[in-house]
Formats: structure tokens, sequence, C-alpha cells
């Protein structure tokens, strides 16, 4: 077996993919079709082009839009995981964001049963997993985020159909001109509701943001985390607490044009310096990008040996919301991989 299809197979954990950025293309014409969404193409390739986060925005709002019912949801969700699998995903915990949704009068309740729907089918068909966090869109404001918060409150009080499977809330959309510390209402009330925690910060906004993320909100996990290289001293608190990011390397150069080349994200900087730092797609259909070509990129440009590669895929395993014994079961799982499918050198 060469490295690359090692890479392929060897088992991986994602916690840091959008699962409405996940949608096939095929998918988005037909559900655009079905719903008569007018797409500005059909040639999704002149479509996915993007200069901005903010550019990049508009469109994942627009192939957002093609989800109007329950099935509609769960088509997705069961691609979305039959896809990942295909390049090794094991376990996946998946943002969905549904302000747009509810606006337009669609219910939390539906799109919640309809991503369970198809991923109970796709679980069952590949033996993965699969959870989700809800993600506040900021561009909503803070009434609509406490809003939301309080109906997933509900939705768990009643054993609404697929919300045990929602065990986190997070925060995504523009970071430009919004303070988070604004949505510190919406987080308390998740807090005291026993989800887990975590915000997109610092893709477009400095490493002080982060850290109120952490401080005042009680994020346990950071998406992004672009910015907090700046910061020496908040880097070595994120080393001492293990407090993990969720990195998107090619997302960062596709989708915000951060950065020329994988060899210039901090990526292979944070992790030497001992940050719990896993690698991820973010949003693999709008992208052109898979979680098998995202580790033999990294691998190729931080020339990691395949030790490495598989400590990656570990760091996953450590820094995901499952109980211990599932975490145990995956450790295990991407730990047997590294002598049984070990590339020849």
């Amino acid at each position: 077996m060469n490295l690359d299809t090692a890479i392929e197979a060897l088992p991986k954990v994602e916690l840091h993919c959008h699962i409405e950025g996940s949608m096939r293309p095929a998918t988005v014409v037909d559900l655009a079709r079905a719903n008569g969404i007018i797409l500005p193409t059909t040639d999704l390739d002149d479509l996915y082009s993007y200069t901005s986060l903010d550019d990049f925005l508009n469109v994942f709002w627009l192939v957002q839009s093609t989800l109007a019912s329950r099935s509609d949801w769960a088509r997705l969700a069961y691609e979305s995981l039959i896809d990942g699998a295909a390049h090794g995903r094991v376990h996946a915990e998946l943002f969905f964001t549904p302000a747009r949704h509810l606006a337009s009068g669609q219910s939390l309740a539906d799109i919640v049963a309809g991503l369970d729907e198809g991923l109970s089918a796709a679980v069952a068909e590949t033996r993965t997993s699969a959870l989700l966090v809800c993600d506040i869109d900021r561009a909503y404001g803070p009434d609509a985020a406490v809003e939301l918060v309080n109906a997933l409150v509900e939705l768990r009080r009643r054993g609404a159909p697929g919300m045990d499977r929602v065990v986190g809330v997070g925060m995504d959309s523009t970071e430009f001109g919004v303070d988070p510390l604004s949505f510190s209402s919406a987080y308390a009330a998740a807090g005291r509701a026993g989800f887990r925690l975590t915000a997109h910060q610092g893709e477009n906004s400095g490493p002080e943001a982060i850290a109120a993320c952490v401080d005042r909100l009680g994020a346990e996990r950071i998406d992004h985390g672009l910015s907090l290289i700046e910061d020496p001293e908040l880097t070595k608190r994120f080393v001492a607490e293990q407090i993990p990011l969720t990195m998107c390397p090619n997302s960062n150069i596709r989708i915000a044009n951060a950065f020329e080349r994988l060899e210039d994200h901090p990526f292979p900087q944070l992790q030497r310096a001992g940050v719990l730092v896993t690698l991820n797609t973010d949003d693999p259909a709008l992208t052109d990008l898979d979680l098998g070509f995202e580790y033999r990129s990294a691998a190729q440009a931080y020339g990691w040996t395949w030790d490495r590669i598989v400590d990656v895929a570990l760091a996953g395993v450590d820094a995901c919301w499952v109980d211990d014994e599932a975490r145990r079961a995956l450790r295990a799982c991407v730990e047997s991989a590294r002598e049984e499918i070990r590339p020849a050198t």
C-alpha cells in the first residue's frame, strides 16, 4: 500500500464540516429545480469561486435555500455521510445552521428530524457515527440566537426525534464587525441546558476574540482560530488546557483567501507548539475537497511521516464530543490502522 492509499483508508474523525456545504452539486441542481430556486448557473464550477469569506457566504446561503422540506434535509444528511465515509471518515460532528430556514417558516423540529433520518440510514449502511452541532448565524443577531437555543432546549425537553444527536451549539457566519460577546445570553442558555459549546472565531478576527469565546462564552473548542498564533500567551494556554482547534487549511485558502499556500498556514506551527489541532474540510462540496485530500495535501506540504499522520487523526478523537466508551473505540480503530495499513517506505 502506498502513502496516498493508506491515507485514504486511515480512519478519521471530522469536527468542522458544515452539512449544507457538503451538498452534492447534482443535489443542489435537483433541489433548486424542485423548490423553485433560481440558480445563476447550473455550471457550479463557475459558481463555486470565491474572493472572500463574505463572497463565499453568499453562495453558501444560496445552496442552503434549496433545502425546503424534511425530506430535503434527510437527503442531504444521507449523502453527506456516505460521501465522507468514502474517504475514511468514521465519525463526524456536523454543523447545521437553520436561521434562514426558520425565518422562512420551516420547523426546527422537521429540520432536526430530517437530518437524523438521513444520518441514521447512512450510519446503518457505513457503520460510521455522526453527531450534530447547531450553529447560530451571527448575521441574524443575538435575539434570534436566543430564540434558536430556547427552541433547541424545548425540543430536547420533549424528546423530539433526532435531538439525541444534537450535542452542541456553535456560531458561524461573518466575524467582521460582530462582537462575539453579544451572543452571551444564547451561550449561557445553551450551557445551562447541557449543550457542548464551540464557536467559529479567529478567521477574520484577532486573538482577543478567541479568548472572549473561551472565557466569556464558555467555548470548549474553537473553529478555525487562525489568529491564535499571533498571541504567544494565549497559545500557551491552549496548550496547557488542551483546548482544541478545528482547523481547515485548504478552506482557508479556497474560501477566505487567507493564505496562498498550505505551507503558509499556521497549522504545523501550532501543532509543533503542542496545541490540540484537528484537520477538517469545512465545506467540502463547495470547495472541491474531501477529507482524504485534506490529509494528503497537508502531509505533503508539512512533510508528515505516516506516524505523524496517524497522530493527527488521533487528535480528532481526543477533541470529539463522544462518551468515554465511544472514544476508546475510535482510538482503538485509528491505532490499529497504524500498523495494519502502514504504507511501504
